[in-house]
């Protein structure tokens, strides 16, 4: 078989702790980068951008940001969308009251933001945990989304609730067709990402996880809960600031606060369930999952109805929540770990095949 690694010696610590050690990994993450920056481009269809593509990217952007929190430092949250809703209106506020200021930087501003409010709603995590710290961070859900909707300056005293977001301008280049939307997001999420993985393998990641593990161990050994709870808070916010800025610019084309709602929430946290906690493969595993689900259903629907076998309205509008219920069942019975679990233990019997167990 090809995937192998005999006779790929590693003689340095540093060739030793890469995040792909395996030569064939490294190829296939290059062909995979190619094929996304270069083929997918001049390919795929402009739906294939806007409805599946640039979601799925953005989505698991804000996945990650949740498995920060939650997957690698154990600390439960349902407010994910607010946070990104804090970074879509601080981006939008940004660009509009700060004069030539570049969008990225505005980005990066929204995520700053984010941030700071997710440090403010992290502060209960210090005391209390489980499922009260997640109705507290569900309080942030419902408090923050009726301050962008009350709090008249925030949305520029709009009426209709709906704000046109402002252009995406990059060094004077127009992002306003969806192939160059991709290419901005696939870079952004590209580089966050490998940023997010060499934290997690870092001292802050092993902190993270002996809190995660067992607090009052990592408190007794020298690890800071406040410090090290806080900045999970903070780094997983500002992820999710950035997303929702993302959303509303490459994605949405508004920023409005009820496309940042509960519900939203829910399919981020059910995206680290699904792809697997505490992986950053497994948030793009479960965003993809997330995102195409909805869409094989309808397809996989009409075409009952097209050979004949009628299928209720009720039913197939339901359809989508029974099947996201049951694979969530599924996976917290048979495989916790998730997707992301299932795929490394397929490159385990690769690796040791003819002889798997």
């Amino acid at each position: 078989m090809l995937y192998r690694e005999a006779g790929q010696f590693k003689s340095t610590y540093l060739a030793d702790s890469a995040i792909f050690p395996l030569r064939q990994d490294r190829i296939a993450m290059a062909v995979l980068l190619a094929i996304a920056f270069i083929v997918v481009p001049l390919t795929a269809t402009p739906y294939l951008f806007s409805a599946i593509l640039i979601p799925t990217l953005i989505l698991a952007l804000a996945a990650i940001g949740l498995n920060i929190l939650t997957g690698y430092a154990g600390q439960l949250s349902l407010g994910s969308a607010a946070f990104m809703a804090v970074g879509a209106f601080a981006s939008f506020n940004f660009i509009l009251r700060v004069p030539g200021i570049p969008i990225l930087v505005a980005f990066v501003g929204g995520g700053l933001c984010a941030a700071a409010i997710g440090i403010v709603f992290g502060l209960p995590s210090l005391r209390i945990r489980g499922f009260y710290l997640a109705v507290a961070t569900l309080a942030a859900q419902f408090f923050i989304i009726w301050f962008l909707t009350k709090v008249g300056w925030v949305t520029n005293y709009n009426s209709s609730g709906v704000i046109t977001a402002q252009p995406i301008v990059v060094f004077g280049y127009r992002f306003d067709a969806p192939a160059p939307k991709y290419l901005l997001v696939l870079s952004i999420v590209a580089l966050m990402a490998l940023a997010a993985k060499n934290m997690t393998r870092g001292n802050l990641g092993r902190k993270w996880m002996a809190i995660r593990d067992m607090d009052v161990a990592a408190e007794v050994i020298g690890i800071p809960q406040m410090k090290t709870k806080l900045l999970a808070f903070a780094v997983s916010s500002f992820y999710c600031g950035v997303a929702g800025a993302l959303f509303a610019y490459a994605y949405l084309g508004t920023v409005e606060p009820e496309a940042y709602n509960l519900d939203l929430s829910f399919r981020i946290l059910f995206m680290v369930i699904i792809g697997g906690a505490g992986t950053i493969l497994g948030s793009f595993l479960g965003s993809a999952f997330i995102v195409l689900t909805p869409i094989v259903l309808n397809v996989t629907v009409g075409w009952l109805d097209a050979s004949g076998l009628h299928v209720p309205a009720s039913a197939g509008s339901n359809l989508e929540v029974i099947v996201f219920g049951v694979l969530i069942i599924f996976f917290l019975i048979v495989e916790p770990l998730g997707i992301a679990r299932l795929w490394s233990i397929g490159k385990e019997k690769l690796r040791l095949w003819p002889f798997p167990h």
